[in-house]
């Protein structure tokens, strides 16, 4: 195949497997196992895009995670095209149809690279001083036109094909990297037995090992090793290795958020399979071992296609079988080039080094090159690079005892490999909360302390000696899994050190020359020094101000240098300027993995009750309350809204009804101290509430605002069966577990979630007992022996029930809760006992009239967030002898107890058949000047067949010191009367719910 960069043997690819893609329309061939940077080297096409700003021609500068330059849009079929993909990580599979972003009307051709020319013009916050003036500029030029220069890329026009995944997985060690490290991590922990995930962002496990031709470990190849420890692990029961997954983030309670590449490798998509799996994984402990990223060297036009980093070149080299240039420099300030000039001097490549460090520095490394063949020239910068669209030379100089720099030479190159020392990957750690400690024998960042179950080794840990990484990673794994056991390993030398320098030494006037410091967003060293002279001094403030590590690589190859440069502007150390907080994801990650399932109709999926079968086939119209379909109302044939709700309404006060009521939210809290979290969660006692009663409760916000309501049974001395309002179940839930685990996890008590495990049957009306009375056994229905607010157990149609006597109507009632399963069951059977009484079925706007009869709030429709137990005149409840309870303090604050507070009234309208408007607002009087001083508003208003006029509920400021006021109230005609009065309409002793 004609791939003039491709060498005859070598590399992990499968040269039996031949593939072709596309680049810009251009036929590429490679091999089953490159990667499409490695394919297009060995094609020979260094030119893969454009720069953000300038539009200058860029190249493959990394082969892993961290490349800046080369994001490509990726099409792998119809509706499938994915802009900014790092042309590093996509692998190459047959079809694959890639293009360059960023220029028009060609990459080789491109208007835009006439801001290169006008780069004096764009300096770091260029649009910050620009477009300011004219002001009418802004709407119609200015927003228009950055609107337009924004973004890298295109985003898709279609809807996404593709199936996503989601899992949830426990384990007892998860170990993020499987480099050397990494893998004696995941390898000491299986060996006790405990559960390990091993995941790794690559398509093969091994890191530096898949590259690594000349180490031994243990006396044989490192190749060797890897092949042996990779079968050790694969064999295990206890191990999952997770290939193509990268951990992005890293939550509390060691929650790390992985992303599985599934199928984007198969060449027909992986027929079925998901694209791609998010795995949510809890972890026991965790070993960080993420390994480190190499840093560029900063000098001018350090940007041109063909300068890469010193062991990317190694990497294609070695691990592609592709030799990125024939004439390649290496640019140095440390050891770990040396390796990769000798790895490229053997493939076949014409080398020379460059090396910052003077000669006493540098060991006994340049002997061993020169020895190779290779010049090596140490005490020389790096004044720049010579090229357009592919590097052809760099300039070097010597530079003297005193600093002064000595006569330049331009050494031919295509190729150049730099490397300006290593960053560990600490982004986890720090997502994690972990605290960094700054090594001054590394300069670098590295992980100091933990925060959770978390330990680091390698790399990431700033070590980067080959045996070291495998004694830490050994030591870590076994730790992590509790073992003291330790399996030494012992490995070749690894060259390991480096001179820190943050901007190549120049005789050039540094304000004359770019040199690139982030490359996806051309920030420039001299960018950065201008931003500290304009006052930013914190390094956050100067990374918005000039968007350095702010791109897609999030500052990978780009934040130690830009640390630096500040550091040196303010005459600070590192540790003095700190570090850019380190955010998830650690690399991009798509919607789609990150929706998963939900979408479509999963999106907003819809929940159904065991009756919903039932009421759709009586005919019953339904609504979406939160997340489930309730049945509305029961028409009969010729029977409008109006017309059914009236009929049920007087079913219910007369005879009986029956209501689904299995939406409301359930949580059931158990423990020794469940009656003290009661205490401390709602407004009202609980403690000497006694089993078998029931207490309607009301929970507050911190402050001290109502969050939820609902009737409270306590089943046994350890255990309350809570329900909360339909649509507050998951938010409640959230509140409790956020406090019990946050402010008193020395409380003995565990929550969980029934709304599924029981169905409620409410059963509503002065007939409710004569029903049920001939299905109930184990429980004595009298009104002595089951008073009001009670709860009782037993069975009904011989299925257990835990049977509330509680009433949300006003009438004698029963809440019948039973298992969900069985609940279809128990409802017929009560239809059935209920025909010779007249039962009626009842919908939610049914419901709703009822409740407002008696004047019983809604929380979310009487209360809207600001609304205070006694705003709805539920300040009673409020325990006087408890010592404290979520919101407590928040109800002495002025504002709660000021005069002038909107307070819960009824209201009768003047024309008793007008219905008012739900959120119609309320005034003392209509003629008033406008703006008009609103009163309040209407919460609640219905048709009320049983009081024979229509009836209100609202909030009105001072509402109680209002009975007997007219008021008046908006209407789409303008206002109308209505007279304030107790927000009780029907039975206001409440003697009916006591029958």
């Amino acid at each position: 195949m004609a791939q003039p960069f491709r060498l005859s043997r070598g590399g992990r690819i499968d040269r039996a497997r031949p593939l072709t893609f596309t680049f810009n329309g251009r036929t590429v061939q490679g091999y089953h196992g490159d990667t499409v940077a490695s394919a297009l080297l060995a094609n020979g096409i260094h030119l893969v895009g454009r720069s953000f700003k300038y539009h200058r021609p860029r190249g493959i500068l990394s082969h892993g995670p961290d490349e800046p330059s080369a994001l490509l849009s990726v099409d792998r079929g119809p509706g499938r095209v994915e802009p900014n993909n790092r042309a590093s990580v996509v692998e190459a599979r047959d079809g694959l149809k890639t293009l360059s972003q960023n220029h028009w009307p060609s990459l080789e051709v491109d208007v835009g690279a006439v801001n290169d020319l006008l780069s004096p013009v764009f300096v770091a916050g260029f649009y910050y001083k620009t477009f300011m003036w004219p002001r009418k500029f802004w709407d119609k030029v200015y927003e228009p036109f950055i609107r337009a220069a924004a973004g890298l890329g295109k985003a898709p026009a279609v809807a996404d094909p593709d199936r996503y995944a989601n899992r949830h997985a426990h384990c007892d060690v998860l170990v993020v990297g499987a480099g050397p490290a990494g893998l004696a991590a995941a390898l000491a922990a299986a060996r006790t037995g405990k559960r390990v995930i091993l995941a790794d962002e690559g398509p093969e496990p091994g890191g530096s090992l898949l590259h690594d031709l000349t180490s031994e470990i243990d006396g044989r190849p490192a190749a060797a090793w890897l092949a042996e420890t990779l079968a050790d692990l694969d064999a295990r029961e206890n191990v999952i290795l997770l290939p193509r997954t990268t951990a992005f983030g890293y939550y509390n309670h060691n929650h790390v958020a992985l992303a599985e590449r599934v199928t984007d490798h198969l060449p027909a998509g992986g027929g079925q399979a998901p694209r791609e799996r998010l795995w949510q994984v809890r972890a026991g402990e965790v070993v960080l071992a993420g390994g480190a990223h190499e840093r560029p060297l900063v000098f001018a036009d350090n940007d041109r296609p063909g300068i890469m980093l010193a062991e990317s070149v190694r990497v294609f080299v070695n691990r592609y079988g592709v030799l990125p240039g024939r004439r390649i420099v290496f640019a140095t300030a440390g050891a770990s080039a040396y390796r990769a000039a000798l790895d490229a001097k053997a493939a076949g490549a014409e080398v020379t080094l460059v090396d910052l460090r003077l000669e006493t520095d540098c060991g006994a490394e340049p002997a061993r090159l020169r020895a190779a063949g290779i010049e090596v020239l140490t005490g020389h910068t790096v004044l720049g690079a010579k090229g357009g669209k592919r590097v052809t030379g760099l300039l070097v100089a010597p530079i003297g005892p005193e600093g002064r720099i000595g006569t330049s030479r331009l050494l031919s190159c295509d190729c150049v490999g730099m490397s300006g020392g290593w960053t560990p990957a600490v982004h986890l750690f720090s997502q994690s909360r972990g605290k960094l400690h700054y090594d001054w024998d590394i300069d670098a960042f590295v992980p100091g302390t933990s925060a959770q179950a978390e330990r680091s080794a390698g790399a990431a840990k700033g070590t980067y000696d080959l045996a070291a990484c495998l004694t830490e990673g050994d030591a870590a794994g076994a730790a992590a899994a509790g073992s003291d056991a330790r399996h030494p390993l012992a490995a070749t030398p690894t060259a390991t050190g480096f001179q820190p320098v943050r901007v190549m030494p120049t005789d050039a006037n540094p304000t004359k020359i770019r040199a690139f410091v982030d490359f996806q967003n051309d920030v420039t060293a001299k960018d950065i020094k201008l931003a500290v002279r304009e006052g930013f001094h914190s390094i956050e403030h100067v990374k918005r101000y000039t968007t350095t590590g702010m791109a897609t690589d999030q500052g990978k190859t780009s934040n130690m240098n830009a640390l630096g440069i500040v550091a040196g502007q303010l005459d600070k150390t590192l540790p003095g300027v700190g570090t850019t907080t380190f955010r998830p994801p650690y690399t991009p990650v798509t919607f789609g993995a990150l929706v998963g399932p939900a979408r479509h109709a999963l999106f907003d999926p819809i929940r159904t009750t065991p009756i919903h079968g039932w009421a759709e086939a009586h005919g019953a119209l339904f609504e979406n309350v939160a997340l489930w379909r309730r049945a509305w109302y029961f028409p009969k044939p010729g029977e409008d809204l109006h017309a059914a709700v009236a009929r049920e309404c007087k079913a219910v006060r007369e005879g009986v009804g029956i209501f689904d009521a299995s939406t409301l939210g359930k949580i059931e809290i158990v423990g020794p101290d469940a009656a003290e979290f009661m205490n401390r969660m709602y407004i009202n006692p609980w403690a000497k509430l006694e089993p078998g009663r029931c207490r309607y409760g009301l929970m507050l916000k911190e402050d001290g605002y109502i969050l939820d309501d609902g009737v409270v049974a306590r089943v046994s001395p350890e255990c309350f069966h809570v329900t909360t309002t339909t649509g507050g179940a998951a938010r409640v839930l959230a509140h409790m577990e956020d406090y019990l685990q946050t402010e008193w996890p020395d409380l003995d008590v565990f929550l969980t979630s029934t709304t599924e495990q029981w169905a409620v049957i409410a059963l509503q009306g002065p007939k409710a007992r004569a029903v049920i009375e001939p299905l109930v056994d184990g429980i004595d229905l009298s009104p002595q022996a089951f008073p009001h607010m009670a709860m009782r157990t037993g069975t009904i149609c011989g299925v257990p029930t835990r049977l509330f006597r509680v009433s949300f109507t006003g009438e004698l009632g029963f809440e019948i809760n039973v298992p969900s399963d069985q609940a279809l069951a128990v409802w017929e059977a009560i239809m059935e006992a209920g025909r010779p009484h007249g039962i009626t079925p009842y919908g939610t706007e049914t419901m709703h009239v009822l409740r407002a009869e008696k004047g019983y709030i809604i929380v979310g429709q009487e209360t809207d967030g600001t609304v205070t137990p006694d705003d709805v005149g539920l300040a009673g409840m409020i325990a006087k002898a408890k010592k404290d309870f979520v919101g407590k303090r928040s109800l002495a604050r002025p504002d709660v107890v000021a005069k002038g507070r909107k307070q819960l009234i009824g209201l009768v309208t003047d024309d008793p058949k007008l219905v008012l408007d739900e959120g119609a607002q309320i005034v003392a009087d209509p003629g008033q000047p406008i703006p008009m001083r609103m009163l309040g508003h209407v919460t609640s208003s219905y048709w009320s067949a049983n009081c024979q006029r229509s009836i209100a509920l609202a909030l009105v400021a001072d509402g109680r010191d209002l009975m007997g006021r007219t008021l008046h109230v908006t209407t789409p005609d303008g206002f109308t009367t209505a007279t304030v009065a107790e927000p009780v309409f029907l039975d206001p002793k409440g003697e009916r719910i006591n029958a």
